[in-house]
Order: structure tokens, then sequence, then C-alpha cells
């Protein structure tokens, strides 16, 4: 009688459902896993970007004026567009005013932003509560309604402005001041910046809540002023928010549009006071010329790409 030989036991295959699975696949579906998150997300952009910019893109080639609106077909006329709009000083002149009221604005908001953080987180509850509601009242007040007020405050005949100034003994009656470019970026400045400055302050004293008490309270007893401290602890902490909203404020300044073109339909004249939104808006709406505008629009993109180059490149760095 021959003995039964004892059954073998299965083979283990990997892929077995009583298996742990191979730390390299779990590494591997880990790393795509956000990937695969921002499908969705790019998906989007692309839907909502990518189509009007193409389209915006081809129709700076065409000669697409207002007999276009009605079913004319475009014309393909190249790079004329572009040629005709860079050989006009008054372009020139937009963008230089355009740049400057820029970067202009985004630097008196960042450090008017960063002592209003300063402060919040110096003071009281009470008071730190209090200039946090009037900020975010500002901050959340439509374009349209804040522009009807502040119209009125630099109105030339029944401003508040005028009249608080005379009434200080300065001659104001009656001055314009949209009438004269410097006076009127003057007011563009107050404005731009007063509904500015809450999103930088909120976002740096968000960051200064983030600064360890008791690193203050050290560099304090090893006897640093509190200029020492601002500059070698602090500024280092908020540096990449800082980098941010700076980078924020740049790109919102350089498109600024509903405070300037309202300025103008208030009073003052478009030739001297025009940005390159206003501009863009002239070209397009105003003289039906929507290849100009659209090459227009196309250089702005380029330019806001070469003025953020610099905040890009730092923010890549500082996350690496």
């Amino acid at each position: 009688m021959t003995a039964m030989s004892a059954p073998t036991a299965p083979q283990a295959h990997p892929d077995s459902p009583g298996q742990p699975e191979p730390q390299s696949s779990r590494r591997r579906r880990g790393a795509a896993v956000p990937y695969a998150l921002l499908v969705p997300a790019v998906a989007i952009l692309v839907l909502a970007l990518g189509y009007p910019m193409l389209w915006q893109t081809w129709t700076s080639f065409l000669q697409f004026g207002l007999a276009q609106q009605f079913g004319k077909p475009p014309t393909f006329v190249g790079l004329t567009n572009y040629t005709r709009l860079f050989s006009d000083p008054q372009t020139w002149a937009v963008v230089g005013r355009s740049i400057a009221f820029c970067l202009v604005n985004a630097a008196i908001t960042v450090v008017l932003g960063v002592l209003i953080a300063l402060l919040m987180n110096a003071v009281g509850t009470v008071t730190r509560l209090v200039l946090q509601v009037a900020m975010l009242l500002a901050w959340a007040m439509p374009v349209i309604a804040s522009m009807t007020v502040w119209i009125w405050v630099f109105d030339w005949r029944r401003g508040i402005v005028n009249w608080g100034l005379t009434q200080l003994g300065l001659d104001f009656t009656n001055h314009n001041w949209l009438e004269q470019p410097l006076s009127f970026y003057f007011v563009a400045t107050v404005i731009v910046v007063w509904m500015s400055v809450p999103f930088v302050a909120f976002s740096v004293y968000a960051a200064l809540t983030q600064i360890s008490d008791e690193v203050m309270e050290a560099a304090a007893l090893d006897g640093a002023t509190p200029r020492q401290r601002f500059f070698a602890i602090i500024m280092p902490m908020i540096r990449p928010v800082l980098m941010i909203v700076t980078l924020l404020q740049v790109i919102w300044d350089l498109r600024v549009f509903a405070q300037i073109k309202m300025l103008q339909d208030a009073g003052a004249p478009t030739a001297s006071t025009d940005l390159l939104g206003t501009y863009i808006y002239r070209l397009g709406v105003g003289s039906s010329d929507f290849g100009m505008a659209s090459a227009l629009s196309i250089f702005v993109l380029i330019l806001t790409v070469a003025l953020s180059f610099f905040y890009v490149v730092h923010l890549m760095k500082e996350d690496s």
C-alpha cells in the first residue's frame, strides 16, 4: 500500500487578494494621486480661459471691426495690428503710465498693509476687532457703490475734500481734482490703495499670528531692539506671504479698469489719463477696432508675465 503524499501548499501569487501590495506599487499610486486631483481644476481652467485666450490671440491677427460684428468675414492682416499699435506714441505713453501707476500703488499698498497688520498684532482685542470690521467693510463694498461715494468726496462743487481744505484756510473752492493728470492719479491712487490694503493687512496679520511668542521674547531678552526683531525675525518669517501678496497687487494694479473708467466718466480727460485697461476699452468698444484691442490685450498678458517673472522664480526657489 503506497503512502499518500502530503498535499503541497499552493504558491502565493503576488497579486492575490490576501497578499500585501508591494511597497513600490503603493508609492507609484500615491505619487499619482495629487496629479489626478488636479485634473478637474486644470480642465475647468482650460475650458474657461483657454478658448477666450485662443480667440483673442487669433483676433489680434485679423481686421475685426464694426462690420465684422454684423456678419462680414474678417480679413487676416498678420502683424499689422501690432505694427500699428506699437508705432503709435500714445500706446507707449499709456504703457509707461500703467507700469508707473502699478508699481507705485503696489508698493504703497504693501507698506500700509504691513503697518496695519503690525498694529493689529500689537493692540488689544477690542481695537483689533474694530480695525478688522472697518477693513472688511471697505474690502467687501462693491466697486460701483464705493466709487460713487469717492466721486462725491472729490467733487469740485460739493465735495467734502474741497470743503474741508477750504475750512483750513486753503483756497480749494471749485477745485477740480480730475482735471489735471497728476491730481487725477493722486485720487485714483487713494481709491485703489484704500480698496486693496485690507487684503494685504489680513494676509500679513495671518502670517504674524504664526510667529512664536517665545521666539520674540527670547530675542527681546537677548537685547534685540524692535527694529532688529522686525528685520531679523519677522520679515524672514512672513516673506513668502509678502511675495505672494506683492505679486497679486502688481497684477491687479496693472489691470485696474473700473476705478479709472468711472473717474474719467466723472469729468477727467481720457487722452492723458488712460491706463491699459481703459485704453483697451476705448480701442475695442469705443472705436470698434477689436483687432487692435486684442493685440494690446495680448501685450498686457506678456507684460504681466514679465513683471511677475521675478516673483514667480523667487517663489519657486522658496518652495524648493
